[in-house]
């Protein structure tokens, strides 16, 4: 039976995010890594109008850039210049720039693809071994560790596995870690668009009576589209006719970037805020979207668990206890409490102010608009929230 230091199991963008922040550490003392993945990320990148795309803070980028991997990722992101915050009928709108931020961007958007794909180049084979495709059928204490039983019957022993593998996870309630589950009663409407005028770096977060709409820059003109509606409504756009959907989400956004030209391929997701009761267990780390799911339109979600399992590799290289120790991993998750309350209050509160009908809120919300663009204090503090700073002080800025 194999053994093994750490064990992540889910290779995607968190999983191997954690595998390179911990691979120096590990070279140098000498820990063995293993990580389980089902899908097999292939050796090249192909482009793709409908790719998926992920938007990384400014606080993600410096977590990047000290991997020494900002430079590739960046050869296939769109920099977020600006960010224009309003409310369908209101005169109230803010505006964040990323030159009053004393920054080139607020944020990018990356194709998941292509961040993959920098990931797994970047990860040493020496270090980091892989079982893909591979998946975990079984994970079960035992007296050093956990015991993993891939779905080949094959098993392994690690000091700390790492479950990463994403919102529905199985091992999860396997284990018996409860999860806290609020739903939005909202679906997500994703797809790819493009505009007959350029982006220019604009991001656009639009709050409308039907639920909140949101457009991102991508690379080559695009625009990631995050549009909110109830399930049923959400249904019925799902199921339109390219030609009506544009002339509805045309109707929706307005004219900011002139004509809607392209739509590609759509997809619904319902939402809800999902959280798990707990993160850590002697021997055992909660990330991703297994610890925390929230809502999409503040695009918080993957920066919150970038910068957990950031945290995370901190704590272990600063322990002199093996990596499963609980006492550390009890001190990585209090030091990110704090980190994780505010951002999942501030992505909830929001989706939740703006998509309530109840009397008296819609003035209210164009009048706090008004005064964020127009208070520079308070710009600031939500421009630090949105590029994921707000809670990490240790992050300078440059």
């Amino acid at each position: 039976m194999s053994r093994f230091d750490i064990a992540i199991i889910g290779g995607g963008l968190v999983g191997a995010s954690l595998a390179l922040l911990l691979q120096a550490q590990a070279k140098a003392r000498g820990w063995s890594i293993l990580m389980v993945e089902p899908y097999a990320p292939g050796d090249s990148y192909q482009p793709s109008y409908d790719a998926r795309s992920s938007a990384l803070a400014y606080g993600s980028r410096l977590i990047y850039e000290r991997l020494g991997l900002w430079q590739a990722i960046s050869e296939r992101s769109a920099a977020i210049e600006q960010i224009h915050v309003s409310e369908q009928g209101r005169l109230g709108a803010a505006r964040l720039n990323a030159a009053q931020q004393g920054v080139h961007a607020l944020g990018y958007v990356v194709e998941n693809a292509w961040l993959g794909h920098c990931l797994w180049q970047a990860l040493d084979p020496d270090v980091v071994q892989w079982r893909c495709p591979a998946q975990v059928e079984r994970l079960e204490a035992c007296e050093s560790g956990y015991r993993l039983t891939l779905d080949d019957e094959s098993q392994v022993i690690c000091g700390l596995a790492v479950l990463a593998d994403g919102g529905r996870s199985g091992l999860r309630e396997q284990l018996g870690i409860a999860v806290a589950t609020t739903p939005y009663q909202q679906t997500a409407l994703i797809a790819n668009v493009s505009f007959s005028q350029g982006h220019a770096g604009q991001a656009f977060e639009r709050f409308t009576r039907d639920g909140p709409l949101a457009l991102l820059p991508m690379p080559e003109g695009r625009c990631a589209l995050v549009w909110t509606r109830k399930p049923a409504e959400a249904k019925r756009l799902l199921a339109l006719p390219e030609r009506e959907f544009i002339s509805q989400l045309q109707q929706a956004f307005g004219y900011r970037l002139g004509a809607l030209r392209q739509l590609g391929a759509r997809h619904a997701y319902p939402l809800a805020l999902v959280e798990a009761q707990e993160q850590a267990r002697p021997h055992l780390a909660v990330l991703g979207n297994a610890a925390h799911s929230l809502h999409p339109i503040a695009g918080q979600g993957f920066n919150l668990s970038l910068r957990d399992a950031y945290a995370l590799a901190q704590a272990l290289a600063a322990s002199e206890q093996a990596p499963g120790c609980f006492s550390t991993l009890q001190a990585w998750q209090a030091a990110q409490h704090r980190d994780q309350l505010i951002t999942v209050g501030f992505s909830d509160q929001v989706t939740r102010l703006f998509s309530s009908s109840a009397r008296g809120l819609a003035g209210a919300r164009g009048a706090g608009l008004l005064a964020l663009d127009l208070l520079p204090p308070a710009k600031q503090a939500f421009a630090r929230l949105a590029m994921g700073l707000g809670t990490r002080p240790g992050f300078a800025l440059g």
